[in-house]
């Protein structure tokens, strides 16, 4: 019964996508809306096959840019979550500030950034670890301040410093955590560079997706969000295994909860 309910979950999100991909299809097909503007998935499907050189040329520069980002996301996130479970002062003055900054769109933030910095890959590159900077930054100073305060002070009855507490402690605790907001991050990380493309530069899958709608290439441009969504999809994936790699135990832990 339960490889049953196994094979099932599994198979349900295939049969979902299939369902909307034949939804989209019977659209395209009775012209409720004008096929230039929802093509097929087989046009989408053809322009994908026609155009997949230059789309890889511009899905390049695109993880270069996600890549860069993320990457200065991640030390910034980290050493701030560091710096606020040192010092309670710090929590208190920097934390309202980063609730208050999410509710500001990127793509409010993406103009200005381009405004002050240019056209070049430098804006890109911000937008993204400023994107990607809060997710890492809640999932660690969370963990950091959740953890039990019992094992804090057995700690120090054993003579434990400060670092070693942060290292043997602390830091092993916020990895779970850490691992789940780097999976929304480098989400984050590959939409960020987009809408950061949309308003300038020289390649790029943004660049892509502003040339053909403007050329009206509606099957090019959903080829493109076929991309994005892939490569996001993939790289969760991707962090997810490493998740696994470096920490055999948690998957251990959830297939014993799994058999019980």
């Amino acid at each position: 019964m339960k490889k049953f309910q196994n094979i099932t979950d599994k198979i349900a999100p295939s049969i979902i996508i299939v369902i909307l991909l034949i939804i989209w299809q019977t659209l395209s097909m009775i012209n409720i809306i004008p096929k230039f503007m929802l093509p097929s998935p087989f046009e989408v499907v053809r322009a994908f096959i026609s155009d997949f050189p230059l789309l890889m040329e511009h899905t390049e520069v695109t993880l270069i840019e996600a890549f860069l980002g993320l990457g200065l996301g991640i030390i910034l996130g980290f050493a701030v979550a560091v710096i606020m479970d040192r010092f309670e002062y710090a929590y208190k003055m920097i934390y309202p500030v980063l609730v208050i900054t999410q509710t500001i769109p990127t793509v409010a933030i993406a103009p200005l950034l381009v405004l002050w910095m240019g056209f070049g890959i430098l804006p890109k590159v911000v937008l993204v670890a400023i994107s990607t900077f809060f997710p890492v930054t809640v999932a660690l100073i969370s963990t950091f301040r959740s953890v039990d305060s019992d094992v804090i002070d057995l700690m120090r009855t054993m003579g434990a410093h400060r670092v070693q507490i942060f290292r043997h402690v602390k830091l092993p605790a916020a990895a779970r955590q850490f691992f789940s907001g780097l999976q929304i991050s480098v989400t984050y990380a590959v939409i960020g560079a987009v809408i950061a493309e949309w308003l300038g530069g020289d390649m790029g899958l943004g660049v892509y997706m502003t040339r053909v709608r403007k050329a009206f290439a509606y099957d090019r441009m959903f080829a493109a969000i076929v991309v994005v969504s892939a490569l996001s999809l993939l790289l969760m994936w991707l962090v997810g295994l490493l998740k696994t790699q470096l920490m055999p135990w948690d998957k251990q832990s959830k297939n014993k909860v799994k058999g019980e």
